[in-house]
């Protein structure tokens, strides 16, 4: 019998989305339907998305009724990022026995809490972590994506530049054969002026250019299912 690759996704208000949205996650979902059918499980803690009106990780609903309730595992959180997901990690992993780990994280430390040195020494405490709990854990790591604030605050994109840099290296340094890291590419394409709500947080063009950027870098470097342009294509 063959064993499911388990999913977890971890983020910030990016991943975990609010109330109406579809997220990333449910694009990945949709990948994963057709990429590796019968042959994966999402994973994680929480199943919520934010509710802006209660401020609060309360609602569910979901843009698309459809989304199966086990499919809407994370562990995402409006206003968490490395410095939070970092003790977390470790008991989430051990729980849900995560196999595979989609991250994006540090939009929030960079803006609020730690500087791009501090923010990677998080990244590297996370990933001891989660190792930890599953030593032959793999990961894909996201840079911090663009936004709004980095257009007009000049030391803030310094700052996401420079901890893009330092994530790079620690991808590098972290890397093994038992638990390997990935770096994902954020999109090219990818414009806060069309693919987001509000300069930060992803709309419906927007999440599928994330989920992409997970999918395929899962495939180039892990042979793992199939690119994501070919899973969004009606089937035939």
């Amino acid at each position: 019998m063959m064993v499911a690759m388990r999913f977890m996704f971890v983020g910030d208000s990016c991943t975990i989305g609010q109330a109406g949205d579809h997220t990333w996650r449910h694009r990945m979902w949709q990948h994963l339907e057709r990429a590796l059918p019968g042959r994966y499980e999402i994973v994680g803690p929480r199943t919520a998305l934010y509710d802006t009106a209660a401020d609060a990780p309360l609602s569910h609903d979901y843009a698309d009724p459809a989304f199966p309730a086990p499919a809407r595992r994370h562990l995402a959180g409006w206003g968490e990022g490395w410095l939070h997901m970092a003790p977390l990690i470790e008991e989430s992993v051990a729980t849900a026995e995560a196999d595979v780990l989609l991250v994006s994280l540090g939009l929030i430390d960079l803006g609020f809490y730690t500087d791009a040195d501090q923010t990677a020494a998080n990244v590297r405490a996370f990933v001891a972590a989660a190792r930890a709990a599953n030593p032959h854990v793999k990961a894909v790591l996201m840079p911090v994506i663009p936004n709004v604030r980095a257009e007009s605050d000049a030391p803030f994109a310094a700052a996401c530049e420079r901890f893009n840099e330092l994530l790079a290296k620690a991808v590098a340094d972290l890397d093994t054969a038992a638990s390997p890291l990935l770096l994902a590419t954020t999109p090219e394409s990818y414009d806060i002026h069309t693919d987001t709500h509000d300069g930060t947080h992803p709309g419906p063009t927007g999440e599928h250019k994330l989920a992409g950027a997970f999918a395929d870098a899962m495939h180039q470097a892990w042979g793992l299912g199939f690119p994501y342009a070919a899973a969004v294509r009606p089937p035939h």
